[in-house]
C-alpha cells in the first residue's frame, strides 16, 4: 500500500507488504524491510535501511544530514533494525567520517514522541526512550536499558545494559550495566532491581550482584583496581558484564553514587 501523495524517489528499495501513508518522502538511498509501516509525513533519506516491520508515526525525521559543523557531505550510513517503534516527531541522524560513518539501532525498541539519536550513536535491543529524551553524538545505549522523559544524554557517554535513567536527568558520565541514575545533574542511585526481576534472574544473581556492587563502590582505591580485584573471584555473567564495562576504555568518568 503506497499513497498517491508519497514521493518515492528512483532508486530506493521498498520490501513486500510495506504501507506508506500520504505525504511521506523516500529518498533514493533508502532501503525498507518487508512489513515497514510509514503513517503519513515521513521523511527518510540517505543511506539508510530500515527492518522489517518497523512502524513509523508522522513527522518523524530518520537519516538528514548530521547536526555536527564537521559533517562535510561525507558518505554515511544509519540502520535500523526490526520491530521497532518510532513515534512523532522523532529525529534520527546518520553518522560522520570522524565517528566512524554509521548510527546503528537494534531491534524492538521503542523512541517515544520527540526523541532525538543523534550521530554516531550505537542503541541496543529492547531500548525503551521516553518522550523528548535526546542522545548527543557518539552516544553507546546497551539492550533493554530505558531513558526517562526529557533526559539528555551527553556525546560519548555510555549507558550499560538494563539501567534506567530517570526523567529530566541529564547525564555526563557513564552508566554501569543494570544502574539506576536520576536527578537533574544525577548520581548513581543503586541497582535497576525491578528490571532485573523482569528479566527473570534469580534471587542468587540479584543477591551476587547487590554485593558486587557494594563492594565496588566502597573501600580502598580506585575504581579501577577495586574492579580488578572483584573481577579475579567474579562468578555471575552479569557481575562480570559490569566489571568489563567500568575496566574498558571510555571517554567519560562514572556516575557513581553520592558521598556520605
Amino acid at each position: 500500500m503506497i499513497h498517491q501523495s508519497a514521493i518515492i524517489e528512483e532508486g530506493a528499495i521498498i520490501g513486500p507488504d510495506c504501507s506508506i501513508g500520504p505525504f511521506c518522502h523516500i529518498g533514493a538511498g533508502v532501503r525498507l524491510g518487508a512489513g515497514v509501516r510509514l503513517h503519513s509525513h515521513v521523511a527518510i533519506t540517505g543511506d539508510t535501511m530500515i527492518g522489517d516491520e518497523t512502524e513509523i508515526w508522522p513527522f518523524a525525521s530518520v537519516g538528514s544530514q548530521p547536526q555536527d559543523l564537521k559533517f562535510a557531505g561525507e558518505s554515511t550510513q544509519l540502520r535500523i533494525g526490526a520491530r521497532n517503534m518510532i513515534r512523532e516527531s522523532v529525529s534520527i541522524n546518520p553518522g560522520t567520517a570522524g565517528g566512524g560513518g554509521l548510527t546503528q539501532i537494534g531491534d524492538d525498541g521503542l523512541f517515544m514522541l520527540g526523541t532525538h539519536v543523534g550521530h554516531d550513536c550505537r542503541v541496543g535491543n529492547g531500548v525503551v526512550i521516553a518522550n523528548h529524551a535526546s542522545l548527543a553524538g557518539h552516544v553507546q545505549v546497551g539492550d533493554g536499558a530505558i531513558i526517562g522523559g526529557l533526559a539528555g544524554i551527553h556525546q560519548f557517554v555510555r549507558i550499560g545494559e538494563g539501567a534506567i535513567i530517570g526523567a529530566l536527568s541529564m547525564v555526563v558520565a557513564d552508566v554501569i550495566p543494570f544502574g539506576s541514575v536520576s536527578g537533574e545533574r544525577p548520581k548513581l542511585a543503586g541497582l535497576n532491581l525491578i528490571g532485573l526481576k523482569r528479566r527473570g534472574l534469580a534471587r542468587d544473581e540479584i543477591s551476587a550482584l547487590r554485593a558486587a556492587y557494594k563492594a565496588l563502590f566502597t573501600g580502598e582505591g580506585t575504581l579501577r583496581t577495586r574492579a580488578e580485584a572483584l573481577l579475579e573471584g567474579a562468578e555471575h555473567a552479569q557481575v562480570r558484564e559490569i566489571l568489563d564495562f567500568v575496566l574498558s576504555d571510555s571517554d567519560r568518568s562514572f556516575c557513581t553514587p553520592k558521598a556520605k
